[in-house]
């Protein structure tokens, strides 16, 4: 991806992503969009209400001071203020709520697309920086997607101020000075009205451009400001991690925490990034927006107070062209500003887009997965070798191997031989890049992918337990059948923990949602972890590591009755701990991407080959000699 500021958009590209971006937002969420353009034109038009009531009262003061007229211009100024105030801060609740919605729905809207995205390009190392980019750029300083919305206002108010200001200052510069003034009449001279309009306009779009420019150093710099982010992040809050704490302890990783806090040299300490931009050409270029939007003021108040003293018009006017000139500068000054930042972020929208348009390559097939009460389904890896994208090395290499129904293999090997992605392909995570994978006879890739994934259970090394009830989680679901859910806990070995909990199935998992929450071990997570794929009751069940985190006693019982809790599923056992192997039917033995032994125990560890070698490498630390030292 390139830097912000070598990628300087053009006006087209930025008028195409941001219309998108507002589409977008409108089919996400039409109300977002509506009443913030309605709470916008109520907000812009309404203060010249209150003007042009002000210059009448004034006017009357200095005038013929009538009480029937001042009573009724007085409340009506009341009235409308109410009324104001009460459609006001009804659309604001409107647009308020709107925008709370706004986002769940744009967290929904990612979570949609991975969802829906490809698992290769899930995977892919560069889809998670890029998604990761466009959430620090939203958190950070607001870039992206969401800041439409304050762009949205920003655009739709400054135009209608604009128009309601121009409605109550066109008198302005048609009540004439009075010839009794004479040499002052030139303030009526059309060059001359001409040329205040010209200045009127050109100062706050100079004061706004300028203000821009110092705003780019800021847009520019966001790739350094997110790295800074994270890992102020990091080192800022290492000692409100409760699993840091013995290591700070022991350790005094407080220390390097605190050199990098204390570096002042870092993005935002006193000598970095901003504090010398905001020392140089940064606080310079805002000094001078500033004092340029303070000529325009003077320039307002010279103009308006000498055709009133010429005699063009009355004190009270002098209020309302003054409030309406100086709410025309300044919404031209804001619509410019916003118009910076609508070019500014349109990168950042840009990046928003390419990670929405990445694209889906798999065929996800149509034929139904036959849903069969006798389980007789057949799977074969038919010469298949797999590179990952962007590779040009096999991480699989002419694999071929049949499973039968109810057989219990396992997968074994060092770490990178390929067993991972061996169970990748066989979920059509992935899809082969060379050769077949056949269910039943038929190419995967022709089966419905969703009904294909059904025929798996998968009990992942890394898998996730959500903050809601155990059973909720057993299920995956909110409504659940209670006597299967406990019939999979007891099979997996948590049914003495469950019924020592007062709620059952009703107990939360971690304190996130429920003060009361059970805080549970590894080992009883991962008896959840292995119920939850028994729950789901589909033919093959894949064991990643599934003892990995149980005590040498909890692991035996697994063992001893595996048969019981895989029933006739077909089972794929994947180990680092070949002890753990031997109840299984086959064992596949991978080696660099290839299967280069597959047979029972018995027969492997008679024969030379690398699972022999990995078998005695293991059983040397169990044995008596080594025990007695």
């Amino acid at each position: 991806m390139k830097k912000k500021d070598e990628n300087r958009m053009s006006l087209k590209n930025v008028l195409s992503v941001t219309a998108r971006a507002f589409q977008l937002l409108y089919r996400l969420n039409p109300g977002i969009m509506i009443s913030g353009v309605l709470s916008a034109i109520w907000g812009a038009l309404t203060p010249y209400i209150g003007i042009s009531l002000s210059a009448q009262i004034i006017d009357e003061l200095s005038g013929g001071r009538d009480p029937v007229r001042l009573r009724n211009l007085v409340m009506w100024a009341l009235g409308l203020a109410a009324v104001i105030s009460l459609v006001g801060a009804v659309l604001n609740r409107w647009n308020n709520v709107e925008q709370e919605k706004m986002w769940i729905v744009y967290r929904h809207m990612f979570v949609e697309k991975q969802l829906d995205m490809d698992f290769v390009r899930v995977d892919d190392p560069e889809t998670h920086k890029l998604y990761s980019t466009i959430q620090q750029n939203q958190k950070s300083s607001g870039w992206g997607i969401m800041r439409i919305l304050w762009n949205l206002n920003g655009i739709i108010a400054p135009v209608f101020s604009i128009l309601g200001g121009i409605a109550l200052t066109v008198s302005l510069f048609t009540k004439r000075v009075p010839e009794s003034a004479g040499r002052w009449t030139i303030l009526d001279n059309p060059l001359f009205l001409v040329l205040i309009v010209a200045v009127m306009a050109a100062v706050p779009c100079v004061s706004s451009l300028i203000g821009n420019k110092a705003e780019s150093y800021h847009a520019k710099a966001l790739g350094d400001h997110n790295l800074a982010n994270r890992l102020f992040g990091w080192f800022g809050f290492m000692g409100y991690r409760k699993e840091a704490a013995a290591n700070m302890r022991m350790y005094r990783i407080d220390k390097i925490c605190m050199s990098h806090n204390l570096d002042k040299e870092k993005l935002f300490a006193s000598r970095g990034y901003f504090a010398n931009l905001a020392r140089g050409k940064g606080g310079l270029l805002n000094m001078a927006s500033g004092a340029v939007s303070h000529v325009f003021t003077f320039l307002i108040y010279l103009y308006v107070c000498l055709k009133a003293w010429t005699g063009a018009f009355g004190i009270g006017a002098i209020t309302q062209y003054i409030g309406a000139v100086s709410n025309i500068a300044g919404s031209l000054g804001r619509f410019l500003a916003i118009w910076g930042d609508v070019r500014n972020n349109a990168p950042f929208l840009q990046l928003v887009f390419d990670y929405l348009d990445l694209p889906n390559d798999m065929y996800q097939g149509s034929l139904t997965t036959e849903k069969r009460a006798d389980r007789d389904y057949e799977i074969e890896f038919r010469g298949v070798s797999f590179k990952y994208p962007g590779s040009e090395t096999y991480a699989l290499k002419n694999v071929s191997m049949k499973f039968r129904v109810g057989e219990r293999l396992a997968v074994v090997g060092r770490n990178g031989s390929g067993k991972t992605t061996f169970i990748k392909l066989l979920c059509r995570l992935y899809d082969p890049t060379e050769g077949q994978i056949l269910l039943n006879g038929i190419d995967i890739r022709k089966y419905d992918y969703r009904q294909y994934m059904d025929v798996f259970s998968v009990v992942f090394q890394d898998f996730w337990l959500l903050p809601y009830t155990i059973g909720q989680n057993v299920a995956s679901a909110e409504h659940y059948d209670e006597k299967r859910v406990e019939e999979c806990l007891k099979k997996a070995g948590f049914g003495e923990r469950l019924a020592e909990m007062e709620d059952g199935l009703e107990t939360y998992l971690y304190k996130y949602r429920k003060d009361n929450g059970v805080d549970i071990s590894g080992g009883e997570a991962q008896k959840i972890a292995l119920a939850r794929a028994l729950y789901k009751n589909s033919p093959f069940i894949v064991l990643d590591e599934p003892t990995a985190a149980l005590d040498p006693i909890a692991e035996a019982e697994i063992y001893a009755k595996f048969n019981e809790i895989v029933g006739d599923c077909t089972a794929i056992y994947i180990s680092h701990r070949l002890s753990s192997c031997r109840f299984c039917d086959e064992i596949a033995v991978f080696e660099n991407g290839t299967v280069v032994q597959m047979d029972s125990h018995n027969r492997l560890i008679e024969a030379d080959g690398p699972y022999r070698e990995l078998w005695y490498a293991q059983a040397q630390y169990y044995t008596e000699k080594e025990c007695n030292g």
